[in-house]
């Protein structure tokens, strides 16, 4: 193909897709759900006011956000999705409140002639909008203020300290005074309510509520939308659309066979001489080493007090360390190593390419170093204080835990992330640009590295967009920024072009099929990636047309990985191709696991909860996690897995591996991802999935169903993948280790004339 038309694809892609993201940007600006300046009972008593509601956002956030339960199904697990469960006790509390008042008895032992009336009843109030625009002022009716009176006091007795709540606080992984302070409580029941009036309430001129009628709740007429489900057959449609029309695409373009006899009769990476900026990378994999082991066993801490509570075995470790805590460590800790294997990859090829080490490119690769370790440690430090309620709302927010999932470290860690990351595009600039004077044939491949790891940069701003008391609604619209865009796009390009260097830099692949590849690959990733952040935002206050286009375009995203098996196959043949390459067969093999978990993990597991009517009823349950883990460990972990092993292999090429660590690493990571998803987390979320469409989400969500005994056996069964899986992590550490150490090494390559290849 003609690169020309490949890069007006790419930037009509490119152009068009953000000019539709931003144009539903500024729309769910304009009609995210409002909040009030006050809010008063029919009565005309003052609940609460508008500022209230915002610092009750900002309590959440200390304690944890999206860490601890979940707001508009966003979150963690073990505890309720708080809207939810505020609406589904608010409802009931008003039904058995006109019962008693009508009837002389609870809501459930009347006949189902009389439910209904009162079911009725109950719709046509709280599903009514009584906001109102010009003044600010949002009137409820006096059995809903003595509702929230009620509940507030339930959600009190549950952060606080009430003893009578002891065993609910142990099912949902809270610990005791959570929240220290009865005024932060009192702020905080108020942004409970708003985020469940925005469940209940019609949007204005509208039959369905400010979140597309999640989540389901009969009680107070939360059902499907036909919009939700019209969009979900259109969806399936354009996948098989898709599918078809890419299978076409592999069977007219199908490549050429690698021709074994045009391959390099010796490795050419025997006569790398890394360059001094290339060799201070080697401590950027240590610490992505030291990262991934940390993380598991944050991983399995986190995991353990979905069975225990507040405690690991006995010992009071919520105390000092809890959930919230070690589940933010654990995902931040997945970013942070993740995308550090990535960045030090980067920093290591640059020169490579090149030929040429800019001057103090050394220093400059030490010097993000030093930052990248003062965020990690800076970063959990604030978080920890943040958690434990000992800062206030705007130290919180610029030092502390901004509790909003992938990106919940303080503001200043951010903006200071935010320009670490520019220092490493300067570095890889300076490092990359020698190469176009000198490499006329491989410039829109180095075009296209260059715009990936600007995106690198540029993207993560999207996580500044948002302030202290910033709208919900509108911060959950940059937050996809960052993880859709960020984490699941850009990253996802630099990875495809850096492969494709390395194995031109081999002598693999021709420098023409690489850029043509990558570019072609890009349109089409970028073509359903960009709009298709939308399906993370059907039921976050957003409006329809988002639900339209996230549907459409997640669709499109799944396309290309339905098809993953050829880039499967063909790294499969390359790291057969000749005897040389099976010195690197591990780094290799990572790249054909990535294959598999983004069919997998992002394809399968990815596209069963994304159609509109399945995330209805499964968003927030722990089918996303099956998703999350699949996709994020397997996909981009082992990417960055395979990476490292490339450069740690490029910094010693003449060195030879032993085979059996690295192979047990590999085996048991893989192994006990996948046994950890199917017999622990992929059956809760099924089991959750049944709850939620039978009952309702509250009730899928509850401690009353989740700690049933068949549910905790299936949360122990974790134990199996996650043992499998450590086993796996720790080899890899020991191996990686065991390079500089010397005990994984067998031999080394000698180049001298006459001498044996191995001494």
């Amino acid at each position: 193909m003609k690169y020309g038309k490949l890069w007006i694809g790419f930037i009509l892609v490119m152009v068009i897709s953000f000019a539709v993201l931003g144009y539903y940007g500024i729309e769910i600006y304009r009609e995210a759900p409002p909040i009030p300046e006050k809010v008063t009972s029919s009565s005309g008593a003052l609940l609460f006011t508008g500022n209230d509601i915002r610092d009750g956002q900002n309590v959440w956030q200390s304690m944890g956000g999206q860490e601890i339960g979940s707001i508009w199904g966003h979150g963690a697990y073990v505890a309720p999705d708080w809207s939810a469960d505020w609406l589904h006790r608010e409802a009931v509390f008003i039904l058995n409140a006109w019962s008693r008042k009508g009837f002389s008895k609870p809501f459930d032992q009347l006949d189902e002639e009389h439910q209904a009336m009162l079911t009725t009843r109950l719709q046509k109030q709280i599903r009514a909008n009584n906001y109102n625009k010009a003044t600010g002022e949002l009137v409820i009716s006096s059995v809903r203020a003595e509702a929230f009176a009620e509940i507030s006091k339930h959600y009190t007795s549950l952060f606080t300290d009430d003893p009578t709540y002891e065993v609910l606080r142990d099912n949902y992984a809270i610990p005791a005074n959570t929240i220290k302070d009865h005024e932060r409580m009192r702020k905080l029941n108020t942004f409970f309510f708003w985020t469940s009036w925005a469940c209940t309430t019609n949007r204005p001129g509208s039959d369905i509520t400010y979140t597309n009628n999640w989540p389901a709740e009969d009680l107070v007429g939360n059902k499907p939308t036909s919009s939700l489900i019209l969009w979900t057959g259109f969806s399936i449609i354009v996948l098989l659309a898709g599918i078809s029309l890419l299978a076409w695409y592999y069977a007219a373009n199908k490549e050429d066979e690698i021709d074994k006899a045009n391959l390099p009769k010796n490795d050419p990476l025997l006569g790398l001489r890394p360059t001094p900026s290339m060799k201070a990378t080697l401590k950027y994999f240590w610490v992505v080493t030291f990262l991934i082991i940390i993380q598991v066993i944050l991983g399995a801490t986190t995991a353990h007090y979905g069975v225990e509570g507040t405690a690991m075995y006995g010992f009071p470790l919520a105390d000092f360390l809890p959930y919230s805590l070690t589940r933010t460590y654990h995902v931040q800790m997945g970013i942070f190593w993740i995308a550090t294997s990535w960045l030090a990859t980067g920093l290591f090829i640059a020169p490579a390419v090149s030929g040429r080490e800019p001057k103090y490119q050394k220093l400059g690769v030490n010097i993000l170093f030093i930052c990248l370790l003062i965020i990690v440690a800076g970063s959990m430090i604030g978080q920890w204080y943040g958690v434990m309620q000992k800062l206030g709302f705007e130290t919180n927010f610029w030092f502390g835990h901004q509790g909003y999932e992938y990106v919940d470290l303080g503001r200043f860690w951010q903006i200071f992330l935010f320009a670490g990351l520019f220092i490493w595009l300067f570095l890889m600039v300076r490092g990359i640009w020698p190469a176009f004077k000198t490499q006329k044939e491989s410039r829109h491949l180095l075009g296209m590295f260059l715009i990936s790891s600007a995106a690198i940069a540029l993207f993560y701003g999207a996580g500044l967009m948002w302030g202290r008391q910033t709208n919900l609604a509108i911060a959950e619209y940059w937050r996809w920024w960052v993880v859709h865009l960020w984490v699941e796009g850009f990253f996802e390009v630099f990875a495809t072009v850096v492969i494709a260097f390395l194995f031109v830099r081999m002598g693999l692949l021709r420098v023409g099929i690489a850029t043509a590849t990558v570019l072609f690959s890009t349109i089409i990733f970028l073509f359903g990636g960009i709009i298709g952040t939308f399906h993370h935002l059907y039921f976050s206050g957003t409006p329809t047309a988002v639900l339209a286009l996230g549907a459409t375009f997640s669709a499109l995203e799944v396309v290309p990985l339905v098809l993953i098996g050829f880039e499967a196959y063909h790294n499969l043949t390359i790291s057969r191709a000749t005897k040389w390459i099976k010195a690197y067969k591990w780094p290799i093999y990572c790249f054909i696991a990535v294959a598999f978990w983004n069919l997998v993990g992002a394809g399968i597991f990815g596209f069963v909860i994304n159609p509109p009517i399945a995330l209805y009823y499964m968003q927030g349950l722990n089918t996303t996690p099956v998703h999350g883990h699949t996709a994020l460990f397997g996909v981009y972990g082992m990417l960055g897995i395979g990476l490292m092993l490339f450069a740690l292999k490029g910094l010693s090429s003449r060195n030879i591996w032993k085979d059996s660590t690295i192979k047990l690493a590999f085996w048991s990571i893989n192994i006990g991802l996948a046994l950890m998803v199917l017999i622990s987390v992929l059956p809760i979320g099924l089991a959750q999935t049944w709850a939620s469409v039978k009952y309702g989400f509250w009730y899928a969500r509850s401690a009353e169903f989740m700690q049933e005994p068949g549910m905790d056996t299936l949360r122990w069964l974790r134990v199996i993948g996650d043992t499998v899986f450590a086993v796996g992590v720790i080899a890899l550490g020991w191996f990686v280790i065991g390079l500089k150490m010397g005990w994984s090494v067998k031999g080394v390559i000698n180049l001298s004339p006459g001498r044996s290849t191995e001494s």
